[in-house]
């Protein structure tokens, strides 16, 4: 019995090497969120998979947000958390506890968490190196969303170093304007910009779903390949709806910035990660 298993575990690593191959040396942006961030255990998993990818040569960015966290200290300092449009309308008051709260918790924890898997990581910011320049967003009716950013340019350099140091770098999606005022910004738009300034390989993006469904709610529906020629049509059809749309539009706007593939996938599934990147099928929705 323990012959056959071995047998497996080798077979395993064999038909891992093609893909190892394709993506040495090659840049992987990860967007982390969504459950996997929130349970314990799939937050230990996927530390120990980046971890694991990036000791066989991928450059492993990994960038997050903290909504939960977020609302949780809100809560307890007594601010009140309202959505516009699905963003965090966010006055001076609510930046300063996103900052708080993404770069200064949530950040230093994964990288705390990387190095307990003994990792080499290195916590950043949008606004360490002037690494994202940010303006004013505006909501999609004009309304006003208080210091919600939108990203004017990615600076490359202060990514690149640290990947040409041995770091996995875990950005924080908070960010400045040329006056110094601090935004907070998408974490699925920030890592669509990363990704694409950086030439990735893939962007993969974390969520609470399998992918894109025909039917929402019928996991068995997933569509496993888009090309981001169909979007439009999906859209029209209904099949892309709700807060998927920001998503899609996300991989879509990688993809055409000419990130090579983008994926949306499980994070609620163990190893999921591992899984669209070592894999011949993958798991969720490719666009390319």
């Amino acid at each position: 019995m323990g012959e056959v298993n071995n047998n497996i575990r080798a077979q395993v690593l064999v038909d891992a090497l093609p893909h190892i191959q394709r993506y040495n040396n090659k840049i992987v942006v990860v967007k982390y969120g969504g459950n996997a961030m929130t349970n314990e255990t799939l937050k230990q998993a996927v530390m120990n998979d980046i971890v694991l990818m990036s000791l066989v040569g991928i450059k492993v960015v990994l960038v997050h947000g903290g909504g939960p966290e977020i609302n949780d200290m809100l809560k307890r300092l007594n601010i009140e958390s309202k959505f516009i449009g699905g963003l965090r309308y966010t006055d001076a008051q609510t930046v300063e506890v996103v900052k708080m709260v993404l770069a200064g918790k949530v950040n230093k924890e994964l990288v705390s968490l990387l190095s307990r898997s003994r990792g080499r990581a290195l916590g950043l910011c949008g606004t360490d190196g002037g690494m994202i320049l940010a303006q004013r967003k505006s909501g999609a009716n004009g309304e006003d969303l208080g210091f919600v950013g939108d990203i004017v340019k990615v600076n490359e350099t202060p990514i690149l170093d640290a990947l040409n140091c041995g770091y996995i770098p875990v950005i924080a999606t908070v960010a400045t304007d040329e006056f110094g005022q601090t935004y907070n910004i998408n974490a699925d738009t920030a890592a669509a910009r990363i990704a694409a300034q950086l030439g990735a390989e893939n962007l993969i993006l974390m969520t609470d779903i399998a992918g894109l469904l025909r039917d929402k709610d019928d996991p068995s529906t997933l569509i496993p390949f888009v090309n981001v020629s169909e979007v439009p049509f999906f859209k029209r059809k209904g099949v892309i709806s709700g807060g998927m749309i920001p998503k899609i539009d996300c991989c879509v706007e990688a993809v055409r910035r000419g990130v090579k593939k983008t994926a949306i996938i499980d994070g609620r599934v163990p190893h999921s990660i591992l899984i669209e990147t070592m894999t011949n099928d993958g798991i969720g929705t490719q666009f390319r």
